[in-house]
């Protein structure tokens, strides 16, 4: 059988690819536009609601865009970008998401003008490798042990948010945090925040009052009440067990006939937790932490064995406990050796803050896990301070892996924007127009600082044009005032490699969202 002739009518479905187009970066204007306000020191706050009812009060582009609910798939793939810059290099969300959507705004004539989308992504493409160069050239390297370097650098990432009251306070307590948690052997640098660096954060007292402790602060108390709360240099041991009478791995059902075979069953279930005590104390612990539960005879046995108990510690706390105390976390009782003992921990303690009981494990020799103690007055406050100390803390990993700075203020984006506008007059045939869009797309960032804080940007942009046109690089934005400063004496300065990160998301999320010529919902119509 002959299949059937399908006539389409080609204007119609070119008109399509156009009005997809037209739509993706409409879409991707108006998210852009969303958190166009959020950047730079006079950044306005946005309030969000969350379906539960709860506020949010953040400047923070990333957790502004991760609770906004949109439809369109082309604001989604924007919103993806802030997550890719935060899991990447933890700061910059902001600007990438501005940047993204400014590119395809200064795109979009051509698309009007007919040149085809691939010709546009290749003239993106050759201005990504270009900028990166220029990123590269305008960057200077940092000193790792001068701490009073590395504390302005880590306020330049967070003078822009809300704990810049504090900044000096949170620089340190990221840059401590850090270096807790670095581990070198030989070239190879682990820095791994997520997992070793705990938040706790706690309402009361005054922000002034957090600290990074050398160790682990837990939300626990001991297990009996006349169990030691403080312990000098305990012997710590780390169990992933249950401290109970063992069940059967599957349901089990025992009949029982005779009253001596009852008494004779709660006399095995004794001996066995008897002998998992004995097993426990053979090693001297003066504390044993398990991920699982103790029950009340297991206590009374640590308890005459002069043991104190914390029980259902979270797995990745009891990481956190094995690192900081150089214990070994046991699986099983029976397997129980010296060796597995932590001696690294100079005190246990308990204490009660607020109307809560905290146990700290501090005073560890080269603890390489730590825990930071927030206080502050609400708990609204104490979530942005740690969103904001995250990015400080992202900012001082990337510094340690790559000891390159460019400057910030908008003067690096406008070392790009002048330094491809150079470029441009090399590039031969229509890849001109797109190529010259990127260069003036990436004023946007020092544009966006200026109107920000109710400036002129209009006649501060041509000042600042003129400065890097003469070869001054470091000029940029004092986000304070809308004037334009030279960063070397301002000393607002970011890591290279979130400038080069924010470059390739935005340019990359900007040659995919062009490719787009049809968008086709999944959704089956209702007949």
């Amino acid at each position: 059988m002959q299949a059937p002739v399908v006539f389409m009518n080609t204007a119609a479905q070119r008109q399509t690819g156009r009005e997809a187009q037209i739509q993706n970066i409409t879409a991707a204007k108006a998210v852009a536009d969303i958190i166009r306000t959020c950047l730079g020191p006079k950044a306005m706050l946005k309030m969000l609601l969350d379906p539960m009812g709860g506020i949010v009060l953040t400047n923070d582009g990333h957790a502004i865009l991760r609770e906004i609910d949109v439809a369109h798939p082309a604001a989604k793939s924007m919103i993806e970008l802030s997550r890719t810059q935060d899991e990447e290099v933890g700061d910059g969300t902001t600007s990438v998401i501005i940047l993204a959507g400014e590119i395809l705004a200064q795109t979009f004539p051509y698309i009007e003008k007919n040149i085809h989308p691939v010709v546009i992504i290749q003239a993106l493409k050759q201005a990504l490798k270009d900028a990166l160069e220029i990123i590269h050239e305008t960057s200077i390297p940092v000193d790792l042990e001068n701490e009073a370097a590395m504390v302005k650098l880590i306020s330049a990432a967070i003078g822009t948010k809300y704990v810049a009251k504090w900044s000096q306070l949170m620089c340190q307590l990221a840059l401590k945090a850090v270096k807790t948690v670095l581990v070198q052997e030989g070239d190879h640098k682990e820095i791994d925040i997520k997992r070793y660096v705990r938040v706790e954060k706690i309402p009361g007292g005054e922000i002034e009052d957090s600290v990074v402790l050398d160790g682990v602060l837990l939300n626990k108390d001991v297990v009996h009440p006349k169990m030691k709360r403080v312990i000098e240099k305990p012997r710590v041991v780390l169990l992933d067990c249950p401290l109970e009478y063992k069940k059967g791995e599957s349901q089990t059902n025992v009949e029982i006939t005779k009253e001596e075979d009852w008494a004779r069953l709660l006399q095995i279930e004794e001996e066995q937790v008897k002998l998992m005590c004995e097993q426990i104390l053979a090693v001297k612990p003066d504390l044993v932490i398990t991920e699982k539960g103790v029950s009340d005879l297991a206590q009374h046995y640590l308890l005459k064995g002069g043991c104190s108990v914390l029980r259902r510690v979270k797995k990745s706390d009891n990481n956190r406990i094995a690192r900081c105390t150089g214990a070994t976390i046991v699986n099983r009782v029976e397997d129980l050796k010296e060796s597995d003992v932590g001696l690294k921990c100079g005190l246990f303690e308990v204490k009660l803050i607020g109307d809560e009981y905290f146990s700290f494990l501090v005073k560890c020799q080269e603890p390489r896990a730590c825990t930071v103690m927030l206080r502050g007055p609400s708990k609204d406050i104490l979530n942005e301070i740690e969103r904001n100390l995250q990015d400080a803390m992202a900012v001082t990993r990337n510094v340690f892996f790559e000891p390159s700075l460019a400057p910030g203020g908008g003067a690096t984006e406008m070392a790009v924007s002048v330094g491809l506008a150079e470029r441009v007059k090399k590039i031969e045939g229509v890849q001109q127009w797109p190529y010259q869009a990127v260069a003036d797309a990436f004023e946007v960032i020092p544009r966006t600082l200026i109107q920000n804080c109710g400036g002129n940007p209009i006649r501060v942009l041509s000042q600042l044009r003129a400065k890097h046109a003469n070869g001054e690089h470091t000029w940029g934005i004092d986000g304070e005032s809308g004037k334009i400063v030279d960063m070397n004496e301002y000393g607002i300065w970011e890591p290279e490699v979130i400038k080069q990160q924010s470059a390739k998301t935005s340019i990359e999320s900007a040659s995919m969202l062009l490719r787009v010529d049809d968008i086709v919902s999944g959704v089956r119509k209702e007949t």
